[in-house]
Order: structure tokens, then C-alpha cells, then sequence
């Protein structure tokens, strides 16, 4: 298989799968026991948390352990809102991933206000509008640093430091960022900051929020004193050393790496163009994650594009949600201002460290007989 749906999960690191093991067998105490084997396993998590740290350049006693991007988001939001009870106004953006856009319009239904900040056609976010938009009943923002379908950057460290002159909780969700763009918090005045393992060659089901020092922030989970008091139930400890790993690994491996892994996308889209030169490319190309496009074929229906390619053995995902049954056009390019039939004929490559030069022609020459297949069938123009 020629795997080139990076944004929705990587292939684990071998190396990970290694760290794991031992606290998926012997090594198997609780944490907060206080006998050897719970020693062993708190080593490990503590570990694991002075690894996310380095990573994230943050002080290790910031970094909560969590299930995920969903939890960490959660836990940021519903965090932030309980400790600030006064005030009741939460700006995002339009092009949010589901676990804050969901959340967000949870909390319209609670009687919060949320400001909805729109985009233009490359999927950047207008700077003024934004600090037009904060108030001083404003209890956070919540931005995406890195937009999963198009891979769009906003300028999380200028919206980060507005926020902070005016005392307002600043959230961001690294979780697509993480291990493709530097993320250095101390330099960038986020309060708030989540990510997940699985995105960076980890395992799923495991992430982390970061919390700035001296920031009151609730805890989602209740139950008993893990994480501090921060996050109750015990700690997934093979999942937490995983996380650990591949974000040690991950660190390395992003200077050298993501230059290498944007000329794979830069061959692959210059291809793309030479064989469909009415293709249609979403995304601003100057501001953008280096693993990831995201453009339309006109005429031919992204889903049938999907299976070909499925069956030809490359992995890829449509601009596009399935819910029960029925195809909805993205959120995110409707918000950038493309038409319901173009967005139902996106498709999204997100490549990783493990591509291959190889896979891009491989690839291409996949797409291209998807595509002949679908207009041999009547299913294309």
C-alpha cells in the first residue's frame, strides 16, 4: 500500500512499538502504587513527560496526559470557560477541526456567544478581524494551528500574544502541527495547547495538553489525584511512553525530515498539474503544512476517485465528511468559499518521514487510471 493519508493517522515507529512493549508485559504496575513495580511504571511516565516537553520547549510539570486531541480540547475549553464563569464569549474560526467545532456549537446551545471568524479563498484568517473580535468578556480562543484538510497555517504566535496583552485564555490545537512545524512555547504565548501521539507516528488513543503555569484550569475527569489532580483514571502507561518516543523521535527528525517530505509534495502537485491541468488546488501555497495538499478534479466524483485508488492500493481521503450514509461537502472549503460540487471532488494527500521518492509517480500513475476508469464508466466528464 502506498499510504498518503498522513492527517488522519501515521504508521507507528518501529522504534515506538519497542518502548511500549515492556509496559505492555512485565512492567505492567500502576503509577501511583508505591512499591517497585509502580516506581518502574512512574519513571517511565515521568519519562515520557520530559520528552513531550523538550519537544514542545515547555516545562515538563505543564504537560497533562490524555486520551487524545478530543480530550485535550475538551478539557482546554470546558477548563478555561468553569474558571471564568463571568464571562461567556468564545471566538474560534470557521475552518476548525470537528473536536472544536462540535464543542463549539455545544457551547452556542449552553448560552455562550462563539464569534465564528471567517477566511478567505486560501484559507487564511484575517488578522484585524480577529483582534476586532476580542472583548473583554471574552473567556478563550481556540485556533487551529494547522488545518487537517488543507494543511493552512494561521499565525498562531501573533493571535497568541494579542490574546495575552489582553489577559484572555489563548487555546491552540497543535494536534496536526506537532511534528511538522517547530512549536518552541517559549516563544509562543499560548496558555493552552493540544496534541495527540497517532499524528506523529505514536500510538492512538493517547495525547497531551500542555497548561501554562499558574493557569486555574478545572479537570474534565474527576475521580482520583492522577496527573496532579488534573485528569483522573490511571494513566495508559504504554500509551504515554509511545507518545514519549515519538515525540523525542519526532524532534530529530523535523529539520531534516519536512524538507524532504515537502519536495515529495511539491513533485507530487507539480504532477498532478501536468496530467489534470484543470485541477483546482485549496490552500493558500505559501503558508501551509509541508506534508499535505488538497485540490479538486473537476468533473469527477471524489468518492468513486477514493475506491479506484483504493483498489489500485493508495491510500489518500476526500474534502469531505460521511454522515449516515449521505456525503456533506467539507466545512472547511465551503468556508474558503469553494461550491459544494468542487468540494465534493477534493481530494487530500498528506505524506509523512516514512514516504518514499518512489511512491510519488506510483501514485500518480494510480490517480490517472482512477480517473480514465471513471470517465470509461460514465462516471466523469
Amino acid at each position: 500500500m502506498i499510504y498518503l493519508d498522513n492527517n488522519a493517522t501515521t504508521a507507528p515507529d518501529p522504534r515506538v512499538g519497542e518502548a511500549m512493549l515492556p509496559f505492555l508485559g512485565h512492567e505492567f504496575g500502576n503509577p501511583s502504587s508505591p512499591h517497585a513495580a509502580g516506581r518502574v511504571a512512574r519513571g517511565a511516565l515521568e519519562k515520557a513527560r520530559a520528552q513531550v516537553a523538550a519537544f514542545l520547549g515547555a516545562a515538563e510539570d505543564t504537560v497533562l496526559f490524555t486520551s487524545g486531541g478530543t480530550e485535550s480540547i475538551n478539557t482546554a475549553l470546558r477548563g478555561a470557560l468553569a474558571a471564568q464563569p463571568e464571562k461567556r464569549h468564545v471566538v474560534t474560526s470557521a475552518i476548525e477541526h470537528s473536536a472544536t467545532k462540535n464543542l463549539c456549537r455545544q457551547l452556542a446551545r449552553e448560552g455562550y456567544e462563539v464569534t465564528w471568524l471567517p477566511v478567505d479563498s486560501g484559507g487564511c484568517l484575517d488578522f484585524t478581524a480577529y483582534v476586532q473580535a476580542l472583548r473583554p468578556d471574552t473567556a478563550i480562543v481556540t485556533m487551529v494551528w494547522a488545518n487537517n484538510e488543507t494543511g493552512v497555517l494561521l499565525p498562531i504566535e501573533e493571535m497568541a500574544c494579542v490574546a495575552d496583552e489582553r489577559r484572555i485564555v489563548f487555546h491552540a490545537d497543535a494536534v496536526q502541527a506537532a511534528g511538522k512545524v517547530e512549536i518552541d512555547l517559549g516563544r509562543v504565548p499560548v496558555h493552552l495547547l493540544s496534541i495527540a501521539a497517532h499524528k506523529f507516528h505514536g500510538p492512538k488513543g493517547v495525547g497531551a495538553l500542555v497548561v501554562r503555569p499558574g493557569l486555574g484550569l478545572p479537570p474534565l475527569l474527576r475521580g482520583g489525584g492522577q496527573e496532579g489532580g488534573r485528569r483522573a483514571g490511571t494513566e495508559n502507561v504504554p500509551g504515554i511512553v509511545g507518545l514519549g518516543v515519538a515525540a523525542a523521535l519526532a524532534g530529530v527528525a523535523l529539520p531534516v525530515e519536512m524538507p524532504r517530505v515537502t519536495g515529495l509534495r511539491d513533485e507530487f502537485e507539480s504532477g498532478v498539474r501536468t496530467c489534470f491541468p484543470d485541477a483546482r488546488f485549496h490552500g493558500n501555497p505559501s503558508y501551509r503544512l509541508p506534508n499535505t495538499t488538497n485540490f479538486a478534479l473537476p468533473g469527477l466524483d471524489a468518492q468513486g476517485l477514493l475506491a479506484g485508488l483504493d483498489r489500485l492500493g493508495v491510500a489518500c481521503s476526500i474534502g469531505s465528511a460521511c454522515t449516515s450514509g449521505e456525503v456533506d461537502a467539507s466545512h472547511v472549503l465551503r468556508a474558503m468559499g469553494v461550491g459544494d460540487e468542487e468540494a465534493r471532488s477534493s481530494l487530500r494527500f498528506s505524506f509523512s518521514r516514512m514516504s518514499t521518492a518512489e511512491e510519488v509517480p506510483a501514485a500518480l500513475a494510480a490517480l490517472g487510471q482512477a480517473s480514465a476508469r471513471l470517465r470509461r464508466d460514465g462516471l466523469g466528464h
